[in-house]
């Protein structure tokens, strides 16, 4: 297993035009690791995210993804991104399989049709979630919990090295929690690296195997889930307080899912 860290980032700036969110991070992950990225409304936990996927502006300090500095660095598929989302459009008709299809665009050259190693890992995806059974479905059927795990299993689709995921319980109810929280606990007994952003902690307390806390755009804890327990208590295990986007963290529809995909043709090299 590689000592160099997945991410990176020391005295780290995002923001977007001239206007820091956050402000002087230093933090690392490491492969396996299972970080919960937890804090209050407006504290830069979805900027920081979206500094690290080129989607805010980096502002001030080093970032470096897999050992190459953000500015360089080429080979997104390595991260797969779950964005925060309490349900997919009804706009578009598609089936739970055609969206986690779409999770392969990035990895062949634009002319190359979908072949049989594609639909092997795609089944993997949904094997992995436990949707293998309703990939034919149309995903505006399904519930928010599952609709979440399509997402998820995109995600996976591309075989990242790292998984960041922006509040994958919000807005799901209690049962669809567990659900989720088992599938994030599969994966990561397989070694699967995650970045999770949250506010329901308690959901996925027994996933996590690190916690970082944010206020005011800076850290103000990184530690054990035990060392958080046990001395900081400014944000309480399972609060239920569910996240509201702000314009700036709102997602775009199911469209811009499919059609965000189709430009990107890089190739990744391995």
């Amino acid at each position: 297993m590689t000592s160099t860290p997945l991410i990176e980032l020391r005295s780290a700036s995002f923001g977007y035009a001239d206007r820091k969110v956050v402000d002087g991070v230093t933090l690392s992950q490491g492969p396996g690791e299972v970080i919960a990225l937890l804090g209050p409304n407006g504290s830069g936990k979805s900027t920081l995210v979206k500094g690290l996927l080129g989607l805010s502006d980096h502002l001030g300090g080093d970032v470096k993804l897999f050992g190459t500095a953000l500015a360089k660095f080429r080979d997104k598929p390595r991260i797969g991104y779950v964005p925060q989302r309490h349900s997919l459009s009804t706009s578009v008709r598609v089936t739970v399989r055609e969206i986690v299809e779409t999770g392969r665009l990035p990895l062949r050259p634009w002319w190359r049709p979908s072949g049989a190693a594609d639909a092997a890992v795609v089944d993997k995806a949904l094997d992995a979630v436990g949707l293998r059974d309703r990939e034919r479905e149309d995903v505006a059927a399904l519930s928010g919990g599952q609709q979440r795990r399509v997402l998820i299993a995109r995600a996976l689709a591309a075989q990242p090295d790292v998984l960041v995921m922006d509040e994958p319980t919000a807005g799901v109810d209690v049962a669809n929690q567990r659900i989720l929280a088992d599938v994030l606990a599969r994966l990561a007994e397989r070694g699967t690296s995650m970045l999770i952003v949250t506010h329901e902690l308690a959901a996925l307390s027994d996933v996590v195997t690190r916690i970082v806390c944010m206020n005011a755009g800076h850290v103000d804890f990184d530690g054990s889930p035990t060392a958080y327990a046990a001395g900081h208590r400014r944000h309480e295990l399972g609060d239920g307080h569910h996240h509201s986007p702000s314009a700036d963290e709102r997602e775009p529809g199911l469209a811009a899912i499919v059609t965000d995909a189709l430009p990107s043709r890089e190739v990744r090299r391995g």
